[in-house]
């Protein structure tokens, strides 16, 4: 078995370089290194063998292709560190030729970042990780998918400023399908759960697994109510909650809620702009990897006005599994 991370050579072909790719690749490098750095300079070393195993010459196409491979992924990193701001857990140093993890073991948004990281790259989604020594168990995947829909939760708490709920399957309190929908529509008030003629017998969450809601103080609908979506692999594409949200209230509500349910997609993958902008035409509106940390930094000022985040107390253990991971990483890289 491999012990290191495996170089994205397709994202890096000269011409057709995946700049978000090669920067996932100096962020897990620089999160395993010893020292909690990697140089950028790596990019074109490992295009160098890459061309050598392929026999292709050194010329200048290759020699322009390393340039801008490695311009252009410090510039990524840069990016990121930009939008995220003190939820990233990287930086470039002052000559911008090193990436630097510096993880702080107290920072919910930056274990959410690297979770995030992690569950972009296991290997049924790229090669990074592979079949080496760092990647998570099969044993540990299921518990990482679950950490991230508790940061998902904690995310749309902050996106609205309101209550949130966790209710994809399995459910944290292993409550059944309608018992928790009633549960939670106690709370919200509008219409009344009730299912209707023809309505799955036995539904797991039936395509939704967070609600998020700002309520007011009147207690009449037309309030803030999003509905989201937790999706960790591949077929995001395919777990659209935009065009089943009345299909969702025709089926469980009688009367059915007059508010509107607003559609999101949680995500741990970084998504080209281009694309994102048919996504969110797709899918509603996204919470990715550069959105995600700096809402669940947000989560906690709801957490000491005693707004209900529910899973929340969950993110201190996957805060844990962050650290323990780099630790463990750190011994096979």
């Amino acid at each position: 078995m491999m012990t290191r991370l495996s170089f994205p050579r397709d994202a890096a072909t000269p011409g057709h370089l995946n700049f978000d790719l090669l920067a996932d690749f100096l962020e897990l490098a620089a999160f395993f290194s010893k020292d909690g750095t990697e140089r950028i300079s790596t990019l074109g070393n490992q295009l160098g063998i890459a061309a050598s195993n392929d026999y292709t010459s050194l010329d200048d196409e290759l020699s322009r292709g390393e340039e801008e491979a490695e311009s252009r992924t410090a510039e990524c990193v840069e990016s990121r560190r930009h939008i995220l701001g003190a939820a990233y857990p990287f930086q470039l140093d002052d000559s911008g030729d090193v990436i630097m993890c510096d993880l702080r073991k107290d920072s919910m948004g930056q274990a959410a970042y690297i979770l995030s990281l992690v569950l972009s790259n296991l290997r049924s989604v790229s090669d990074l990780l592979g079949d080496s020594d760092l990647h998570p168990t099969d044993a540990e995947i299921p518990s990482l998918r679950e950490f991230f829909q508790f940061f998902a939760t904690a995310a749309m708490a902050a996106e609205i400023q309101g209550s949130a709920w966790s209710f994809g399957f399995p459910r944290l309190d292993r409550s059944g399908f309608l018992e928790k929908l009633k549960a939670i529509w106690r709370c919200l008030g509008d219409g009344r759960v009730e299912p209707q003629p023809g309505a799955p017998g036995h539904p797991k969450d039936d395509g939704i697994d967070v609600f998020a809601a700002r309520h007011h103080r009147d207690h009449f609908p037309g309030f803030l109510l999003a509905v989201a979506q937790v999706a960790t692999g591949k077929d995001m594409r395919d777990k659209s909650v935009l065009h089943h949200m009345e299909a969702f209230k025709n089926r469980w509500f009688y009367p059915r809620p007059v508010t509107k349910f607003v559609p999101y997609m949680v995500v741990p993958f970084v998504i080209d702009r281009v694309q994102f902008i048919d996504d969110v035409r797709t899918l509603g509106n996204i919470l990715h990897r550069l959105r995600v940390p700096r809402r669940v930094e947000e989560a906690a000022e709801l957490v000491e006005r005693s707004v209900k985040i529910e899973g929340y107390e969950r993110l201190n253990d996957a805060r844990k599994w962050v650290h323990s991971y780099r630790t463990r990483g750190r011994g096979v890289a």
